[in-house]
């Protein structure tokens, strides 16, 4: 296990800077957002010329441990363009894998079934794995529906958050999701919706309890710093994106 940095840890500052940020602060990879609607890359500009993107993001110094993507719809032939020109950046870059998220809560599940099968088709024609998020207000963002996914379409792997699994109504144990996580990012806690994002320390992630489940599966991927400037919190990210790292680090 490695521990890596979110460029969502600095989405207030610019792309290059962010990175130049997260090099300073020791990391050697980083987990990097390319969100539709997002503050650095958007799929729309990387589909446009990945090459040019590629180029940009080498001059950073930094290695890519995952990438993390968001669309303005859910699929669709514009979407999948963009998919497509995502995993060959990735594919340029020698990124192990995508995230991406799994249709809303109440959406069929075999229509969701067949698109991730199709999407993890594409991804893996670039070397890639493909991973949803366990994200609130996605199949995924349960621990049966998560597990359903996986188990519906081999080699699908996860993108766990822990934070989506401490308030109410989706609070219980991870546990059946381990064997499925391919990826992980980490914050601190608390139990009630408006703690999504708290010190660390004041929460209720066990992070040694997460890595001790992840070291018994033989886990050797990244754990992810993802102490977000764009979520409201009354403290300052930075001290506490440095915090989580030697905290992490201490523990792998």
């Amino acid at each position: 296990m490695y521990v890596v940095c979110s460029t969502l840890c600095f989405g207030r500052l610019k792309l290059d800077d962010a990175l130049r940020h997260i090099r300073a602060m020791h990391f050697a990879k980083a987990d990097l957002a390319i969100h539709h609607d997002g503050p650095h890359l958007t799929p729309a500009e990387v589909t446009a010329d990945p090459g040019k993107v590629a180029q940009r993001l080498r001059i950073s110094n930094l290695g890519f441990a995952g990438f993390h993507l968001t669309f303005a719809e859910l699929d669709g032939p514009v979407i999948r363009d963009q998919l497509r020109g995502v995993c060959r950046l990735a594919r340029m870059l020698a990124v192990p894998l995508v995230t991406v998220l799994a249709a809303p809560t109440g959406s069929a599940m075999n229509p969701e079934v067949e698109r991730l099968a199709e999407w993890r088709r594409m991804a893996e024609a670039d070397g890639l794995l493909l991973c949803v998020e366990t994200a609130a207000g996605t199949l995924a963002g349960d621990i049966a529906g998560a597990v359903e996914l996986c188990r519906q379409v081999p080699g699908l792997g996860l993108t766990l958050d822990p934070s989506y699994f401490v308030a109410p109504p989706v609070a219980g144990t991870v546990d059946p999701l381990y064997p499925y996580v391919r990826h992980v990012r980490m914050r601190d806690t608390g139990p009630t919706a408006d703690q999504f994002q708290v010190r660390i320390g004041q929460g209720e992630i066990e992070y040694g309890k997460v890595i001790g489940h992840l070291d018994r599966l033989h886990y050797d991927r990244a754990l992810a710093v993802d102490v977000r400037d764009g979520i409201p919190c009354e403290f300052p990210v930075e001290p506490e994106v440095r915090k989580l790292k030697y905290l992490l680090e201490s523990l792998v």
